[in-house]
């Protein structure tokens, strides 16, 4: 098997962490691994499959011969060096939303929209990772039933915010007793001016909000949706909401299907045979997903469904994925996979 000269951008964060996981999970043909970061922290030692290396000043340079490049350090480093590094050669799998709704770059999840990795020109958009576990189950209901809209309440990890989320969220939780003593920085953004402690707590918003009412986050949910789907006239409307989760973000979503007579059991078979999707759905038992249970797990897990009272061609699914894993690195860790088995250069 061919191998192949991997670069990481941002391999210290919460998300590139997952992603040097998952490469030696999934025993990725390395032959060579980069290590990349700004100047700041050019120098550091980071420990990868039992070996040290050094980290290394990304420039455009250090992309020379580089094959793919998985970036997760933030919008401006990708937009800055992303282009720079497809020049160069390298197939670059972006983590951030900085090219996802550019018209030229792919938006792929491989269980839904694999064919557009043909399409690429250097440069490769990993959706949010709401969407991802969202699309997972939307596109086998749209093959088999049509959709015509999709409402989503977004029940999202603290995780999805960064490794500084997750330790605010622990030092609120064992001050929680003397409320007074308790600050908080980071949630709902971190450079708003008023921020709200997460513990014990549900934020809703994420992202900051546009002129419309919604927050970027929802509006990531709706466009991309739209454009991982090539579904424009899809209605899609989305609220996301921050819990005190640690990881795994969870789903309410109403889809409206096309179909009329569908019956639940034609819903979990259908499910349960699309890839990368685990059913667990038999609510008399108090068997449904939980991120708590999700967390570390490949799978996007589906459950409570059930058909809508007033009309029963239309559905209520409980969606619950490691938004850390398929809604991030593993994730880009398939893209690539996908790249390598269908011979896409």
């Amino acid at each position: 098997m061919k191998k192949y000269h991997v670069a990481v951008v941002g391999a210290t964060g919460a998300v590139g962490q997952r992603i040097l996981q998952q490469l030696t999970k999934r025993n990725f043909p390395i032959e060579t691994i980069t290590f990349l970061a700004s100047k700041r922290s050019a120098g550091k030692e980071i420990q990868f499959s039992g070996q040290t290396y050094v980290i290394k000043e990304a420039v455009p340079e250090a992309f020379d011969g580089v094959d793919f490049a998985f970036f997760s350090a933030g919008g401006s480093v990708s937009k800055a060096l992303a282009p720079e590094a497809a020049a160069r050669g390298a197939i670059v799998i972006d983590n951030t939303s900085a090219f996802r709704m550019d018209p030229e770059v792919p938006l792929v999840v491989p269980e839904v929209n694999r064919h557009d990795l043909k399409q690429h020109n250097g440069i490769i958009a990993n959706p949010n990772c709401s969407t991802i576990q969202m699309v997972c189950v939307l596109e086998p209901l749209r093959k088999a039933f049509g959709l015509k809209k999709v409402i989503v309440s977004t029940y999202q990890a603290v995780s999805g915010a960064g490794a500084i989320a997750i330790d605010e969220l622990k030092k609120q939780s064992n001050h929680f007793e003397n409320r007074s003593d308790i600050s908080a920085d980071i949630l709902p953004v971190r450079s708003g001016e008023k921020h709200y402690p997460i513990a014990f707590n549900a934020i809703p918003q994420i992202d900051v909000f546009t002129d419309n009412g919604y927050t970027y986050e929802e509006m990531k949910m709706i466009n991309e949706t739209k454009k991982i789907m090539h579904m424009p006239e899809l209605k899609v409307a989305a609220t996301c909401v921050r819990l005190p989760v640690v990881a795994g973000h969870s789903e309410s979503v109403y889809v409206e299907t096309e179909s009329e007579g569908v019956t639940i059991e034609q819903i979990r078979n259908i499910l349960t045979e699309a890839e990368g999707v685990t059913v667990m759905d038999r609510p008399e038992d108090a068997v449904y997903p939980m991120p708590l249970f999700a967390e570390g797990e490949d799978d996007v897990f589906v459950g409570r469904i059930r058909h809508d009272i007033d009309d029963p061609s239309n559905l209520h699914l409980w969606i619950v994925a490691d938004n850390l894993l398929k809604g991030a690195a593993l994730n880009s860790i398939q893209i690539a996979e996908a790249i390598i088995e269908d011979g896409i250069r």
